[in-house]
């Protein structure tokens, strides 16, 4: 059974490092097509559907990210579902951004909710803080459907330093380990029983795209290579700050990583200019200009 992360491999081998966020909430939809839907969860399905089609050929993968639909109540999880299976029906890769993290018999459930029903995605995000017998209920999914996830690592928003930058007290002498290290490691290890035959693990990491100051920057080279089996999904591009040089710092040898852009993406119509009446049709093509731009943009670092 191919693992999907070889999947995710190939497809950014393929057609660039881009992920498409699909954090659509009502209000990023053409509001002339938000009148015309019968509720917002049908604009945000019928959005979510334009958007996909514009960028299939472009795109690596897909997040869809679970709060935007839930504040819908059970018409917007009906949605997330239906955006699921139209990306899934499409041959393409959908990550489930649930951010799960519980005890392993919980966790089993999430596993089997996220990855066997009407939810089914091809990979979700975690948080591992819980600890691993909170990760490992998904390994199963591995075996049974070659299922991916990806764990939080190092985030790229400004309270990562809360607790993903603190300083372990009990580091190696004449070493600095930090909490995000110890996440790494331990993903390192179950790395080692799950490797792809693209050299990478079934379950990767996320790791942002920020802004780095230069010393930043050298950090991230030296996460990049410790962590060299792991997949990253890198976050922070586009509305959220990052830039492509960001990015390329956490691919390797050109792969090794998908970009998330979500905003800069889905909401590109509206900072055009160009349509204050805008229609599905219009949105998705600044979307897909978008992530076009994205994508060479990223493509041009890397080489640089």
């Amino acid at each position: 059974m191919k693992l999907n992360m070889d999947r995710l491999f190939e497809a950014v081998a393929e057609r660039g490092h881009v992920c498409v966020g699909l954090d659509t909430a009502p209000d990023y939809v053409p509001e002339k097509e938000r009148r015309a839907a019968a509720s917002d969860a049908e604009a945000v399905l019928s959005y979510n559907k334009a958007i996909i089609d514009a960028t299939i050929d472009i795109a690596a993968c897909y997040k869809v990210q679970i709060a935007y639909y839930e504040e819908l109540g059970l018409a917007g999880l009906k949605t997330y579902a239906q955006t699921l299976k139209y990306i899934r029906d499409k041959n393409a890769l959908a990550i489930a951004d649930i951010k799960r993290g519980d005890i392993a018999d919980t966790a089993s459930r999430y596993a089997k909710a996220h990855f066997d029903s009407e939810f089914e995605a091809d990979f979700v995000t975690l948080t591992p803080y819980l600890g691993m017998d909170s990760i490992e209920p998904w390994f199963e999914w591995i075996r049974k459907k070659g299922k991916g996830a990806f764990v939080l690592m190092l985030t790229s928003n400004k309270g990562r330093q809360d607790f993903e930058e603190l300083t372990l007290e009990a580091a190696a002498q004449g070493t600095e380990k930090k909490l995000y290290d110890a996440v790494g490691e331990k993903l390192l290890e179950l790395a080692a029983g799950n490797l792809g035959k693209s050299g990478y693990a079934a379950f990767g990491a996320v790791v942002g795209a920020d802004p780095k100051s230069p010393e930043q920057r050298e950090k991230i080279k030296i996460i990049r290579d410790t962590y060299s089996k792991l997949f990253f999904l890198i976050p922070g591009y586009g509305a959220q700050g990052g830039a492509a040089e960001d990015a390329a710092l956490l691919l390797k040898d050109g792969n090794g990583g998908v970009v998330n852009a979500s905003r800069s993406i889905i909401k590109a119509w509206a900072s055009s200019g160009e349509n204050p009446d805008s229609d599905y049709a219009f949105a998705a093509l600044k979307a897909r200009e978008a992530a076009l731009n994205m994508r060479d943009a990223i493509k041009a670092a890397i080489k640089n």
